[in-house]
């Protein structure tokens, strides 16, 4: 057994412990009063805080590590999520544009063709396009108004350019509408500038004028205008212009390439033309006699003779009807009672 500690050792244990509390207090009362007087503790610190702060910063990087994951993270997640948003945004703008794009071209394509019957003063009809066929074998436009809505064969089919062709075929709530460019199709024209008279040729993807005499008037440039004869186009109505002359195989004729008046290849809409409107002559004022040769051939009056004019007068048969026509294509004739050149 330990031996016993009485009461004075006790006594001695408390008597140091208070005279090394009394020691450590009046040594921090001397270093604040030193410190306040002197500020020497406050560069001590200062030196302290330099030596510790890479320990501090090392102590705290695991935390900013983590801090700076979480808000990359956040951040990612935020930027891909805007991405997308904004991707989206711009598919939407880039649709609404085009749509917008495409409704200002077509504004534009009716505007033409209201702006082409008032001019004209056309009683026309407004048809949609249901189908096209513009292969070189067959030109054709499938319209979505039929006999119902008072279509009949043999109107023609303009755009705000001029003209596209003729109804062929009539249905209950379609028709077919024969371009001048089908290798079927030929048309009675003019020139605009002086009244010649020729026809032209659809060849699949052009026009052409045919068996024009080497000895006419008739120059690249030159719009080539609907004569009238025959009675299915009225006289007037832009055709196409001339943008290239030739001569033929047999060097005795010129051929003529057209680039059509009218947009063949586009558009949703065409006019049906109900009447035929009346207009001027084509070309310079021609005298009695050539104004009735340049318009629509009709019979001689009951109990007259009608005269035949001399081979090579002005007022003779038209160079292209005399003209031989290409085969598969039956031309108009200048005859009193004119046929349509479309078979």
């Amino acid at each position: 057994m330990p031996p016993y500690a009485g009461p004075s050792a006790h006594r001695s244990e408390d008597i140091a412990g208070t005279l090394r509390l009394l020691v450590a207090l009046a040594l921090a009362v001397a270093l604040m009063v030193l410190d306040h007087r002197g500020g020497w503790l406050a560069t001590l610190r200062g030196h302290i805080e330099i030596v510790a702060q890479p320990v501090w910063r090392l102590a705290g990087l695991p935390a900013k590590l983590g801090d700076s994951v979480r808000d990359d993270a956040a951040t990612r997640a935020r930027l891909a999520q805007e991405n997308e948003t904004l991707r989206n945004a711009l598919l939407i703008s880039g649709a609404r544009i085009a749509r917008l794009q495409a409704s200002a071209a077509e504004n534009a394509r009716l505007r033409g063709l209201l702006g082409a019957v008032e001019q004209g003063g056309l009683d026309v009809q407004l048809a949609p396009v249901l189908d096209v066929a513009l292969d070189p074998t067959r030109q054709r436009l499938l319209l979505d108004i039929g006999a119902k809505q008072g279509v009949v064969v043999g109107q023609p089919a303009l755009d705000a350019g001029g003209v596209l062709g003729q109804v062929t075929e009539v249905r209950s709530s379609t028709a077919t509408v024969l371009l001048l460019t089908d290798p079927d199709h030929a048309i009675p024209v003019a020139v605009s500038r002086n009244g010649i008279r020729l026809v032209a040729y659809g060849r699949g993807d052009r026009l052409e004028l045919a068996n024009i005499p080497t000895s006419s008037d008739v120059k690249v440039g030159d719009l080539i205008v609907t004569s009238g004869l025959g009675g299915r186009f009225p006289p007037g109505f832009p055709v196409g212009t001339i943008t290239h002359l030739r001569r033929d195989e047999s060097r005795a004729f010129l051929v003529g390439d057209l680039r059509p008046a009218a947009q063949l290849d586009r558009g949703r809409d065409v006019l049906l033309l109900r009447r035929a409107p009346a207009r001027a002559p084509i070309g310079p004022a021609p005298d009695a006699t050539a104004t009735t040769a340049g318009t629509e051939a009709v019979g001689p009056a009951p109990g007259t003779t009608q005269a035949t004019p001399p081979a090579g007068s002005a007022s003779g048969p038209d160079p292209a009807a005399a003209a031989p026509a290409p085969a598969g294509v039956t031309p108009a004739t200048p005859a009193p009672a004119a046929q349509e050149p479309v078979r």
